[in-house]
């Protein structure tokens, strides 16, 4: 190919360019790629953001300070190091609102007990893990591996929280041979207490060398380090793929696409008129329930900060939060190429063709008509299309964030994806067309002065 993309040079005469990939469209999922190669874990996830974030002039305001704000500033606060809430105050709050984009910074995976190492059988030493989230254990196997996280260590009189990213292929679960499962192609369930144990060595490392290697890698003696929360990291790095750059594939997808996507349009766009604010908290895998998750206070917490720094009282937060909306940023499913059955005849998603609306009758998903309308009308205004996905009517599914945000935080929401495949595999793929669509649609998003007049109408105005 002489191109990027199948461009005027290399497309036969009357050939269709029906969602055909730009070189602007590659580009950005490159980034994206990047973005999640620098986030091995939820600990990095923020890391990675905040980065975003200095770099466009944010101030960090730490949750034990007292906080100062001005019209036209842009903040950010984080909880535990893994959950992390940003936000831009307008110049012209005559009519309070927020609008908000919410996702997650965590991905299935394993965590590494506090006791790490299995001795054994013979001279092997392997790696104690159990399952974080609703992981396909099978896509674990057979590929390097490593662990990232976070470490606190003793310094002095004080005891201090460290990143940690093994930047080598240090770990690896291998199959058992087909000679000795003859079953295996049948369908095979694999215990995690058995079958999902890392291999750390055959011999040339011994007990306690798991931890002495974290301790190498931060520089400390490993005397010195207290505690850990470390995690599996899958060593394969993503890559934008097809003879048409249309695929982009690559760990942790679910969710940090959309991080990375509500991330851009946050610095993207600029609304005089509302306080723009994105939140990207933890432990959605694992349901929420934590101090930094979506069913925390993090959120109602940071909104009555700000508005008690803006001069505001208890009834203007509520006046505001009644004018208010939510999108909440979680992948959907693609239709699958080989099991077309799996999703509604309907209500599908394909990669490539644009953002995608969820909803569900059982409130798993936040959407409702007056939520969709108000998305709907967003991304017709951003030039980008819009697709819906609903469960199969006899198939359970799975839930997100919105709902769950809106028991402390009662807002309009509406839930939004990228159709990806094999969600919740150790890598994942996408659309590359996709990313930019996401962006695209919740920048306009952020800059749309959205008035929402109870649950009777709105207009979107600039």
């Amino acid at each position: 190919m002489k191109s990027e993309t199948l461009g005027e040079e290399t497309r036969e005469p009357g050939e269709a360019r029906c969602h055909e990939v730009t070189r602007e469209d590659v580009a950005t999922s490159r980034e994206l790629v990047e973005f999640i190669r620098r986030s091995p874990s939820m600990f990095h996830s923020v890391a990675t953001i905040r980065g975003y974030l200095d770099r466009a002039g944010a101030t960090y305001l730490p949750e034990g300070d007292a906080w100062h704000l001005e019209r036209g500033g842009m903040y950010y606060t984080v909880r535990n190091g893994s959950s992390l809430i940003a936000w831009r105050v307008g110049e012209e709050l005559d009519r309070y609102h927020f609008q908000m984009c919410a996702s997650h910074t965590d991905s299935p995976t394993y965590k590494v007990k506090s006791v790490p190492e299995l001795a054994g059988p013979g001279e092997y030493l392997r790696l104690n893990v159990e399952g974080y989230g609703g992981m396909i254990d099978s896509t674990w196997l057979d590929r390097p591996l490593s662990v990232a996280g976070r470490v606190l260590v003793r310094e002095g009189g004080a005891v201090r929280s460290h990143l940690v990213s093994v930047d080598r292929d240090v770990l690896l679960i291998p199959n058992v041979a087909i000679h000795m499962n003859r079953d295996v192609n049948k369908g095979v369930e694999l215990n995690r207490q058995v079958d999902v144990c890392p291999l750390v060595s055959a011999g040339a490392l011994g007990r306690g060398d798991f931890d002495r290697m974290v301790a190498r890698e931060l520089g400390v003696d490993v005397a010195d380090v207290v505690a850990r929360d470390l995690f599996l990291v899958n060593r394969q790095e993503g890559r934008v793929w097809g003879f048409a750059n249309e695929f982009v594939s690559s760990p942790k997808l679910d969710d940090l696409q959309c991080d990375f996507v509500s991330l851009k349009a946050f610095l993207a766009a600029r609304n005089p008129r509302d306080v723009s604010v994105l939140a990207c908290f933890d432990n959605e895998e694992v349901g929420s329930n934590t101090k930094q998750g979506a069913l925390s206070t993090f959120l109602a917490d940071v909104l009555r900060r700000v508005n008690a720094a803006l001069g505001k009282g208890q009834e203007d937060l509520l006046r505001a939060l009644s004018a208010s909306f939510l999108v909440s940023c979680d992948n959907a499913h693609a239709v699958h190429p080989n099991h077309r059955e799996k999703t509604d005849d309907e209500n599908c998603a394909l990669m490539n063709r644009g953002i995608v609306i969820k909803e569900a009758a059982n409130q798993h998903y936040t959407t409702d008509a007056f939520s969709r309308a108000v998305l709907k009308e967003v991304c017709a205004r951003a030039g980008v299309p819009v697709q819906t996905f609903a469960n199969r009517s006899d198939s359970a599914g799975g839930s997100t964030l919105g709902n769950l945000s809106n028991v402390q935080v009662s807002v309009h929401a509406a839930d939004f994806g990228l159709a990806q495949l094999a969600m919740h595999s150790s890598y994942e793929t996408a659309g590359v067309k996709d990313t930019a669509y996401g962006i695209r649609a919740l920048t306009e998003f952020y800059a749309a002065d959205i008035e929402v007049d109870g649950a009777d109408g709105f207009c979107i105005g600039r």
